[in-house]
Protein backbone atom coordinates (compact mmCIF):
# COMPACT_ATOMS: atom_id res chain seq x y z
CA UNK A 1 0.00 0.00 0.00
CA UNK A 2 1.20 3.12 -0.58
CA UNK A 3 2.71 5.59 2.06
CA UNK A 4 2.72 8.90 1.90
CA UNK A 5 4.74 11.76 3.84
CA UNK A 6 3.55 15.44 4.45
CA UNK A 7 6.97 17.83 3.24
CA UNK A 8 7.52 21.35 4.53
CA UNK A 9 7.72 24.02 1.55
CA UNK A 10 12.06 23.67 2.13
CA UNK A 11 11.50 19.72 1.63
CA UNK A 12 10.21 20.54 -2.20
CA UNK A 13 13.74 19.79 -3.90
CA UNK A 14 13.39 15.63 -3.15
CA UNK A 15 11.04 16.63 -6.10
CA UNK A 16 14.07 18.14 -7.98
CA UNK A 17 14.62 14.48 -9.99
CA UNK A 18 11.17 14.19 -10.68
CA UNK A 19 10.65 18.06 -12.14
CA UNK A 20 14.17 17.75 -13.57
CA UNK A 21 13.42 16.69 -16.87
CA UNK A 22 9.50 15.96 -16.63
CA UNK A 23 7.19 16.62 -20.29
CA UNK A 24 4.28 17.07 -18.93
CA UNK A 25 4.38 21.37 -19.81
CA UNK A 26 2.58 22.14 -16.24
CA UNK A 27 3.97 24.53 -14.07
CA UNK A 28 2.86 22.75 -11.16
CA UNK A 29 5.32 19.91 -11.63
CA UNK A 30 8.53 22.51 -10.83
CA UNK A 31 9.98 23.21 -7.19
CA UNK A 32 9.12 27.06 -7.37
CA UNK A 33 5.21 26.28 -7.86
CA UNK A 34 5.48 23.66 -5.09
CA UNK A 35 7.21 26.56 -2.86
CA UNK A 36 5.14 29.54 -3.54
CA UNK A 37 1.56 27.72 -3.09
CA UNK A 38 2.50 24.93 -0.43
CA UNK A 39 0.21 26.38 1.79
CA UNK A 40 -3.15 25.92 -0.59
CA UNK A 41 -2.19 22.19 -0.85
CA UNK A 42 -0.61 20.90 1.56
CA UNK A 43 1.19 18.19 -0.24
CA UNK A 44 2.46 14.86 0.67
CA UNK A 45 3.76 12.60 -1.75
CA UNK A 46 4.68 8.84 -2.22
CA UNK A 47 6.75 7.32 -4.63
CA UNK A 48 5.64 4.32 -6.61
CA UNK A 49 6.62 2.61 -9.66
CA UNK A 50 9.80 5.00 -9.88
CA UNK A 51 6.69 7.60 -10.32
CA UNK A 52 6.42 10.98 -7.87
CA UNK A 53 2.54 10.86 -6.65
CA UNK A 54 1.81 13.99 -5.06
CA UNK A 55 -1.63 14.15 -2.91
CA UNK A 56 -3.37 17.47 -1.23
CA UNK A 57 -6.46 18.62 -0.11
CA UNK A 58 -8.31 20.77 -1.55
CA UNK A 59 -11.99 22.27 -1.12
CA UNK A 60 -12.26 19.78 1.12
CA UNK A 61 -11.31 17.22 -1.43
CA UNK A 62 -8.46 14.47 -1.67
CA UNK A 63 -6.09 15.15 -4.62
CA UNK A 64 -3.95 13.46 -6.32
CA UNK A 65 -1.75 14.34 -9.18
CA UNK A 66 -1.47 11.73 -11.96
CA UNK A 67 1.95 10.06 -11.28
CA UNK A 68 4.89 11.53 -12.92
CA UNK A 69 7.41 9.42 -14.41
CA UNK A 70 11.25 10.31 -13.27
CA UNK A 71 12.24 8.72 -16.59
CA UNK A 72 9.28 9.86 -18.76
CA UNK A 73 7.69 5.86 -18.29
CA UNK A 74 4.36 5.96 -19.58
CA UNK A 75 4.08 2.34 -18.35
CA UNK A 76 5.18 2.93 -14.84
CA UNK A 77 2.83 5.98 -14.48
CA UNK A 78 -0.06 3.95 -15.24
CA UNK A 79 0.84 1.46 -12.96
CA UNK A 80 1.54 3.63 -10.06
CA UNK A 81 -2.17 4.79 -10.95
CA UNK A 82 -3.44 1.63 -10.06
CA UNK A 83 -2.00 1.82 -6.55
CA UNK A 84 -3.43 4.81 -6.31
CA UNK A 85 -6.83 3.34 -6.74
CA UNK A 86 -5.75 0.18 -4.25
CA UNK A 87 -5.16 3.14 -1.62
CA UNK A 88 -8.07 5.07 -2.22
CA UNK A 89 -10.00 1.48 -1.95
CA UNK A 90 -8.06 0.46 1.22
CA UNK A 91 -8.49 4.45 2.70
CA UNK A 92 -12.02 4.64 1.76
CA UNK A 93 -10.97 7.68 0.00
CA UNK A 94 -12.82 9.21 -2.93
CA UNK A 95 -10.46 9.27 -6.09
CA UNK A 96 -10.41 12.43 -7.68
CA UNK A 97 -6.64 12.76 -9.99
CA UNK A 98 -5.81 16.61 -11.29
CA UNK A 99 -2.92 17.92 -13.28
CA UNK A 100 -3.82 15.31 -15.82
CA UNK A 101 -2.17 16.30 -19.05
CA UNK A 102 -4.20 16.30 -22.28
CA UNK A 103 -2.56 12.76 -23.73
CA UNK A 104 -3.54 11.02 -20.29
CA UNK A 105 -6.94 11.86 -20.71
CA UNK A 106 -8.25 9.46 -23.33
CA UNK A 107 -6.53 6.40 -21.80
CA UNK A 108 -8.22 7.30 -18.16
CA UNK A 109 -11.56 7.97 -19.70
CA UNK A 110 -10.95 4.03 -21.64
CA UNK A 111 -9.74 2.85 -18.03
CA UNK A 112 -13.27 3.73 -15.88
CA UNK A 113 -16.70 3.15 -16.86
CA UNK A 114 -17.89 6.42 -16.33
CA UNK A 115 -15.61 9.67 -15.43
CA UNK A 116 -16.07 13.42 -14.74
CA UNK A 117 -13.38 15.92 -16.73
CA UNK A 118 -12.84 19.23 -16.20
CA UNK A 119 -10.60 21.82 -17.14
CA UNK A 120 -10.71 24.91 -15.57
CA UNK A 121 -9.82 27.89 -17.23
CA UNK A 122 -8.04 29.80 -15.27
CA UNK A 123 -5.41 27.43 -14.33
CA UNK A 124 -4.06 26.82 -17.55
CA UNK A 125 -0.73 27.68 -18.51
CA UNK A 126 0.67 29.40 -21.02
CA UNK A 127 3.58 28.27 -23.26
CA UNK A 128 5.39 29.71 -25.67
CA UNK A 129 7.93 29.25 -28.36
CA UNK A 130 11.25 30.76 -26.45
CA UNK A 131 13.01 31.73 -29.65
CA UNK A 132 9.99 34.11 -30.39
CA UNK A 133 11.00 35.63 -27.01
CA UNK A 134 14.16 35.76 -27.75
CA UNK A 135 14.15 37.72 -31.08
CA UNK A 136 10.01 38.89 -30.89
CA UNK A 137 10.21 38.23 -35.00
CA UNK A 138 7.62 39.09 -38.12
CA UNK A 139 5.18 41.41 -37.38
CA UNK A 140 2.85 39.43 -34.80
CA UNK A 141 5.26 40.75 -32.16
CA UNK A 142 6.04 44.26 -33.84
CA UNK A 143 4.45 45.78 -30.88
CA UNK A 144 6.36 44.22 -28.32
CA UNK A 145 9.45 45.24 -30.63
CA UNK A 146 8.14 48.58 -30.42
CA UNK A 147 8.10 48.83 -27.18
CA UNK A 148 11.59 47.26 -26.81
CA UNK A 149 12.73 49.77 -28.33
CA UNK A 150 11.19 52.69 -27.13
CA UNK A 151 12.65 51.63 -23.45
CA UNK A 152 15.87 51.01 -25.14
CA UNK A 153 16.22 54.48 -26.69
CA UNK A 154 14.35 56.27 -23.11
CA UNK A 155 17.00 54.77 -21.27
CA UNK A 156 20.55 54.10 -22.98
CA UNK A 157 22.18 52.70 -19.98
CA UNK A 158 20.18 49.86 -19.38
CA UNK A 159 21.44 46.96 -18.13
CA UNK A 160 20.48 42.93 -18.05
CA UNK A 161 22.50 40.82 -15.47
CA UNK A 162 22.43 37.47 -13.62
CA UNK A 163 21.47 38.00 -10.29
CA UNK A 164 23.79 37.03 -7.45
CA UNK A 165 23.22 36.60 -3.92
CA UNK A 166 25.03 39.44 -3.03
CA UNK A 167 22.39 41.38 -4.47
CA UNK A 168 19.35 40.39 -2.25
CA UNK A 169 18.88 43.39 -0.28
CA UNK A 170 18.67 45.48 -3.59
CA UNK A 171 16.30 42.89 -5.20
CA UNK A 172 14.29 42.82 -2.08
CA UNK A 173 14.11 46.64 -1.94
CA UNK A 174 12.96 46.91 -5.86
CA UNK A 175 10.08 44.36 -4.88
CA UNK A 176 8.97 46.99 -1.94
CA UNK A 177 8.79 49.61 -4.09
CA UNK A 178 6.94 47.79 -6.86
CA UNK A 179 4.84 46.15 -4.11
CA UNK A 180 2.28 49.29 -3.90
CA UNK A 181 1.34 48.70 -6.78
CA UNK A 182 0.31 44.82 -6.41
CA UNK A 183 -0.88 45.47 -3.51
CA UNK A 184 -3.17 48.05 -4.60
CA UNK A 185 -5.29 45.45 -6.78
CA UNK A 186 -6.89 44.62 -3.78
CA UNK A 187 -6.62 40.54 -5.23
CA UNK A 188 -6.34 37.98 -2.62
CA UNK A 189 -4.13 35.55 -4.75
CA UNK A 190 -2.22 38.59 -6.15
CA UNK A 191 -1.33 39.46 -2.23
CA UNK A 192 -0.41 36.10 -1.55
CA UNK A 193 1.70 35.83 -4.53
CA UNK A 194 3.58 38.57 -3.15
CA UNK A 195 4.34 37.02 0.09
CA UNK A 196 5.64 33.84 -1.82
CA UNK A 197 8.13 35.96 -3.50
CA UNK A 198 9.55 37.29 -0.69
CA UNK A 199 10.39 33.85 0.32
CA UNK A 200 11.01 32.80 -2.72
CA UNK A 201 14.24 35.21 -3.37
CA UNK A 202 16.82 33.48 -0.82
CA UNK A 203 15.84 30.10 -2.47
CA UNK A 204 16.75 31.08 -5.71
CA UNK A 205 20.40 29.27 -5.22
CA UNK A 206 18.93 26.30 -3.32
CA UNK A 207 16.20 25.75 -6.09
CA UNK A 208 18.71 26.36 -8.98
CA UNK A 209 16.74 28.82 -10.36
CA UNK A 210 17.58 31.60 -13.01
CA UNK A 211 17.00 35.24 -11.94
CA UNK A 212 17.78 38.10 -14.25
CA UNK A 213 18.21 42.09 -13.16
CA UNK A 214 16.75 44.68 -15.64
CA UNK A 215 18.17 48.01 -14.49
CA UNK A 216 17.84 51.78 -15.88
CA UNK A 217 18.94 54.89 -14.47
CA UNK A 218 21.63 52.57 -12.41
CA UNK A 219 18.73 51.28 -10.25
CA UNK A 220 16.40 47.69 -10.63
CA UNK A 221 13.23 48.15 -12.64
CA UNK A 222 12.39 44.72 -13.05
CA UNK A 223 13.56 40.86 -12.59
CA UNK A 224 12.35 37.72 -13.40
CA UNK A 225 12.64 34.47 -11.98
CA UNK A 226 12.45 30.88 -13.73
CA UNK A 227 13.16 27.42 -13.73
CA UNK A 228 14.37 25.06 -16.28
CA UNK A 229 11.72 21.77 -16.40
CA UNK A 230 12.95 19.59 -19.25
CA UNK A 231 12.40 21.34 -22.63
CA UNK A 232 10.77 24.26 -20.87
CA UNK A 233 11.18 27.32 -18.57
CA UNK A 234 8.63 28.30 -16.11
CA UNK A 235 8.97 32.20 -15.04
CA UNK A 236 7.83 32.04 -11.76
CA UNK A 237 8.31 35.48 -11.63
CA UNK A 238 7.94 38.75 -13.80
CA UNK A 239 7.81 42.32 -12.18
CA UNK A 240 9.29 45.51 -13.46
CA UNK A 241 7.82 49.38 -12.45
CA UNK A 242 5.00 50.33 -15.32
CA UNK A 243 6.57 53.61 -15.41
CA UNK A 244 9.68 52.46 -16.59
CA UNK A 245 7.40 52.23 -20.43
CA UNK A 246 8.10 48.67 -22.31
CA UNK A 247 9.82 47.37 -18.95
CA UNK A 248 7.90 43.80 -19.24
CA UNK A 249 8.35 42.82 -22.45
CA UNK A 250 11.67 43.97 -22.66
CA UNK A 251 12.76 42.10 -19.41
CA UNK A 252 11.01 39.45 -20.91
CA UNK A 253 13.21 39.10 -23.99
CA UNK A 254 16.09 39.99 -22.22
CA UNK A 255 15.15 36.70 -20.08
CA UNK A 256 14.35 34.40 -22.54
CA UNK A 257 17.62 35.56 -24.34
CA UNK A 258 20.08 34.89 -21.36
CA UNK A 259 17.97 32.13 -19.66
CA UNK A 260 15.96 30.34 -22.08
CA UNK A 261 18.72 29.91 -24.85
CA UNK A 262 18.53 25.74 -24.09
CA UNK A 263 14.93 25.08 -23.96
CA UNK A 264 11.94 24.99 -26.56
CA UNK A 265 9.84 26.53 -24.53
CA UNK A 266 8.65 29.58 -21.89
CA UNK A 267 6.04 28.33 -19.48
CA UNK A 268 4.58 31.25 -18.39
CA UNK A 269 2.10 30.05 -15.91
CA UNK A 270 -1.72 30.62 -15.76
CA UNK A 271 -4.28 33.83 -15.28
CA UNK A 272 -5.69 32.81 -12.42
CA UNK A 273 -8.29 34.40 -13.98
CA UNK A 274 -7.64 38.07 -14.21
CA UNK A 275 -8.90 39.22 -17.62
CA UNK A 276 -6.56 41.93 -17.86
CA UNK A 277 -3.32 39.34 -17.36
CA UNK A 278 -5.29 36.91 -19.95
CA UNK A 279 -5.67 39.68 -22.46
CA UNK A 280 -1.53 39.90 -21.83
CA UNK A 281 -0.69 36.50 -22.15
CA UNK A 282 -2.52 36.17 -25.33
CA UNK A 283 -0.96 39.28 -26.88
CA UNK A 284 2.49 37.44 -26.25
CA UNK A 285 0.83 34.47 -28.97
CA UNK A 286 1.03 31.40 -26.85
CA UNK A 287 1.55 27.99 -29.03
CA UNK A 288 -0.67 26.58 -26.48
CA UNK A 289 -2.51 26.76 -23.56
CA UNK A 290 -1.83 24.14 -21.48
CA UNK A 291 -5.02 21.96 -20.06
CA UNK A 292 -4.70 20.76 -16.15
CA UNK A 293 -7.74 18.19 -16.24
CA UNK A 294 -9.20 16.85 -13.48
CA UNK A 295 -10.81 13.64 -13.56
CA UNK A 296 -13.03 11.60 -11.41
CA UNK A 297 -13.75 7.89 -12.02
CA UNK A 298 -17.35 7.07 -10.83
CA UNK A 299 -18.08 3.85 -9.57
CA UNK A 300 -20.98 1.94 -9.79
CA UNK A 301 -22.50 2.96 -6.63
CA UNK A 302 -22.16 6.50 -7.67
CA UNK A 303 -24.92 6.05 -10.17
CA UNK A 304 -27.05 4.49 -7.41
CA UNK A 305 -30.06 6.44 -6.13
CA UNK A 306 -32.17 4.04 -4.33
CA UNK A 307 -31.32 0.59 -2.78
CA UNK A 308 -33.14 -1.90 -4.84
CA UNK A 309 -35.35 -4.91 -3.78
CA UNK A 310 -34.37 -8.38 -4.91
CA UNK A 311 -36.44 -11.60 -4.25
CA UNK A 312 -34.96 -15.01 -4.03
CA UNK A 313 -36.72 -18.40 -3.49
CA UNK A 314 -37.43 -17.74 0.51
CA UNK A 315 -35.99 -14.47 0.95
CA UNK A 316 -36.52 -11.03 0.18
CA UNK A 317 -33.65 -8.38 0.37
CA UNK A 318 -34.15 -4.97 0.90
CA UNK A 319 -33.45 -1.60 2.54
CA UNK A 320 -33.72 -1.86 6.42
CA UNK A 321 -37.22 -0.97 7.61
CA UNK A 322 -37.96 1.80 10.49
CA UNK A 323 -39.74 -0.56 12.35
CA UNK A 324 -36.69 -2.82 12.76
CA UNK A 325 -34.67 -0.69 13.71
CA UNK A 326 -34.40 -2.93 16.99
CA UNK A 327 -34.10 -5.69 15.07
CA UNK A 328 -30.67 -4.34 13.05
CA UNK A 329 -29.60 -2.98 16.52
CA UNK A 330 -29.23 -6.22 17.70
CA UNK A 331 -27.56 -7.02 14.73
CA UNK A 332 -25.25 -4.86 14.25
CA UNK A 333 -24.46 -4.58 18.31
CA UNK A 334 -23.56 -8.22 18.44
CA UNK A 335 -20.37 -8.73 19.96
CA UNK A 336 -19.88 -12.12 18.34
CA UNK A 337 -21.30 -11.10 14.78
CA UNK A 338 -18.69 -7.83 15.00
CA UNK A 339 -16.05 -10.33 15.81
CA UNK A 340 -16.33 -12.05 12.59
CA UNK A 341 -17.69 -8.83 10.93
CA UNK A 342 -14.02 -7.31 11.08
CA UNK A 343 -15.67 -4.00 12.18
CA UNK A 344 -15.88 -2.70 15.85
CA UNK A 345 -19.40 -0.15 15.83
CA UNK A 346 -18.03 1.74 18.69
CA UNK A 347 -14.91 3.25 16.39
CA UNK A 348 -17.77 5.38 14.71
CA UNK A 349 -19.75 6.35 17.99
CA UNK A 350 -18.85 10.01 18.95
CA UNK A 351 -17.42 10.59 22.08
CA UNK A 352 -19.83 11.08 25.20
CA UNK A 353 -22.89 9.58 22.90
CA UNK A 354 -24.65 6.89 23.78
CA UNK A 355 -25.86 4.93 20.58
CA UNK A 356 -29.72 4.07 20.74
CA UNK A 357 -31.62 1.78 18.09
CA UNK A 358 -31.87 4.48 15.78
CA UNK A 359 -28.30 4.91 15.95
CA UNK A 360 -27.32 1.57 14.54
CA UNK A 361 -29.83 2.19 11.94
CA UNK A 362 -29.05 6.12 11.00
CA UNK A 363 -25.15 4.77 10.73
CA UNK A 364 -26.21 2.70 7.97
CA UNK A 365 -28.10 4.42 5.49
CA UNK A 366 -25.34 7.18 5.92
CA UNK A 367 -22.77 4.84 4.75
CA UNK A 368 -24.90 4.49 1.54
CA UNK A 369 -26.05 8.34 1.58
CA UNK A 370 -22.06 9.03 1.33
CA UNK A 371 -21.99 5.91 -1.09
CA UNK A 372 -19.58 3.73 0.80
CA UNK A 373 -21.34 0.57 0.91
CA UNK A 374 -24.64 -0.44 0.04
CA UNK A 375 -26.79 -2.17 2.66
CA UNK A 376 -29.58 -4.66 2.16
CA UNK A 377 -32.06 -6.29 5.22
CA UNK A 378 -32.24 -9.93 4.36
CA UNK A 379 -35.80 -10.65 5.14
CA UNK A 380 -37.78 -13.94 5.67
CA UNK A 381 -41.33 -12.74 5.16
CA UNK A 382 -41.96 -10.03 7.23
CA UNK A 383 -38.53 -11.04 9.48
CA UNK A 384 -35.57 -9.17 9.50
CA UNK A 385 -33.31 -12.24 9.54
CA UNK A 386 -29.35 -10.66 8.59
CA UNK A 387 -27.67 -8.48 6.00
CA UNK A 388 -25.85 -8.08 2.84
CA UNK A 389 -23.84 -5.74 2.14
CA UNK A 390 -21.69 -5.07 -1.26
CA UNK A 391 -18.93 -2.27 0.06
CA UNK A 392 -15.15 -1.31 -0.55
CA UNK A 393 -16.60 -0.35 -4.04
CA UNK A 394 -12.90 -0.03 -6.84
CA UNK A 395 -12.29 1.71 -9.73
CA UNK A 396 -12.40 -0.88 -12.14
CA UNK A 397 -15.68 -2.41 -11.48
CA UNK A 398 -15.02 -4.30 -8.13
CA UNK A 399 -16.44 -4.84 -5.11
CA UNK A 400 -16.39 -6.58 -1.88
CA UNK A 401 -19.59 -8.62 -0.35
CA UNK A 402 -20.03 -9.66 3.03
CA UNK A 403 -23.53 -11.17 4.98
CA UNK A 404 -24.21 -11.42 8.67
CA UNK A 405 -27.40 -13.23 10.21
CA UNK A 406 -29.10 -13.68 13.66
CA UNK A 407 -27.51 -16.76 15.68
CA UNK A 408 -31.22 -18.20 15.22
CA UNK A 409 -31.12 -17.91 11.32
CA UNK A 410 -27.65 -19.22 10.82
CA UNK A 411 -27.23 -22.96 9.52
CA UNK A 412 -30.01 -22.85 7.12
CA UNK A 413 -28.39 -21.70 4.23
CA UNK A 414 -30.13 -18.24 4.12
CA UNK A 415 -26.49 -16.68 4.04
CA UNK A 416 -25.34 -18.69 0.85
CA UNK A 417 -28.68 -17.45 -0.61
CA UNK A 418 -28.74 -13.63 -0.46
CA UNK A 419 -24.82 -13.79 -1.39
CA UNK A 420 -26.16 -15.48 -4.62
CA UNK A 421 -28.99 -12.90 -5.12
CA UNK A 422 -26.75 -9.66 -4.38
CA UNK A 423 -23.75 -11.26 -6.40
CA UNK A 424 -26.24 -11.51 -9.69
CA UNK A 425 -27.66 -7.99 -8.92
CA UNK A 426 -24.31 -6.71 -8.83
CA UNK A 427 -23.18 -8.45 -12.55
CA UNK A 428 -26.23 -7.28 -14.02
CA UNK A 429 -27.67 -4.35 -13.12
CA UNK A 430 -24.36 -2.60 -11.54
CA UNK A 431 -21.91 -3.96 -14.11
CA UNK A 432 -19.31 -5.31 -11.64
CA UNK A 433 -16.57 -7.25 -13.22
CA UNK A 434 -15.50 -8.84 -10.02
CA UNK A 435 -16.75 -9.49 -6.35
CA UNK A 436 -14.63 -9.96 -3.51
CA UNK A 437 -14.69 -11.55 0.05
CA UNK A 438 -13.05 -12.69 2.93
CA UNK A 439 -13.10 -14.29 6.36
CA UNK A 440 -11.47 -15.03 9.33
CA UNK A 441 -9.25 -18.64 8.93
CA UNK A 442 -10.74 -19.90 12.32
CA UNK A 443 -14.93 -19.08 10.77
CA UNK A 444 -14.80 -21.40 8.61
CA UNK A 445 -19.02 -21.54 8.29
CA UNK A 446 -18.01 -18.20 6.54
CA UNK A 447 -16.11 -20.05 4.25
CA UNK A 448 -18.47 -22.76 3.48
CA UNK A 449 -21.48 -19.43 2.91
CA UNK A 450 -19.03 -18.03 0.48
CA UNK A 451 -18.11 -21.55 -1.60
CA UNK A 452 -22.29 -22.40 -1.26
CA UNK A 453 -22.83 -19.19 -3.71
CA UNK A 454 -20.28 -20.28 -5.65
CA UNK A 455 -17.00 -17.79 -4.99
CA UNK A 456 -13.67 -19.46 -5.30
CA UNK A 457 -10.86 -18.94 -3.18
CA UNK A 458 -8.37 -17.17 -4.35
CA UNK A 459 -5.82 -16.85 -1.77
CA UNK A 460 -5.02 -16.98 2.18
CA UNK A 461 -2.67 -15.54 4.53
CA UNK A 462 -2.20 -15.52 8.41
CA UNK A 463 -5.66 -14.17 8.93
CA UNK A 464 -8.33 -14.24 6.40
CA UNK A 465 -9.04 -17.05 2.91
CA UNK A 466 -9.99 -14.82 0.32
CA UNK A 467 -12.78 -15.29 -2.64
CA UNK A 468 -13.52 -13.96 -5.68
CA UNK A 469 -16.15 -14.28 -8.51
CA UNK A 470 -16.37 -13.03 -11.52
CA UNK A 471 -18.93 -12.47 -13.93
CA UNK A 472 -18.03 -15.57 -16.23
CA UNK A 473 -18.02 -17.66 -13.27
Amino acid sequence: MLHFRKITKREVTLFEPFFAEQRTHLSDFSLGFQFMWHKHFTPEYAIEEDCLILKELFAGKVWFHYPLSRTGDEAAERRAVSEIERYCRDSEIRLHFTNVRAAAVPWLALRYADISVTNIRRWRDYLYEAADFRTYPGGKYSGQRNHVNKFKKMHPDWSFETYVPEREAELVAFLKTYEGAQRAKGNRIADEEMNEVYELVPMIGAFRLRCGILRADGKIVGCAIGERCGDMVVVHVEKALREYEGAYPMIAQQFAGMFADDVAYLNRMDDAGDMGLRKSKLQYLPCEVVGKHNVTPRRPIDLVSHLPEIPTQRLMLREVREEDAAVYARLAGDEERNRWWGYDWRTDVPEGVCPDDQWFLSFSRDLFREKMEMPLGIYRGDLLIGEVVLHRFGYTAEAEIGVRLLPEYEGSGYAAEALSAYMEYAFCKLELERIEAKHYNENARSGRSLRLAGMKQSGVDEVFTYYEKTAKM
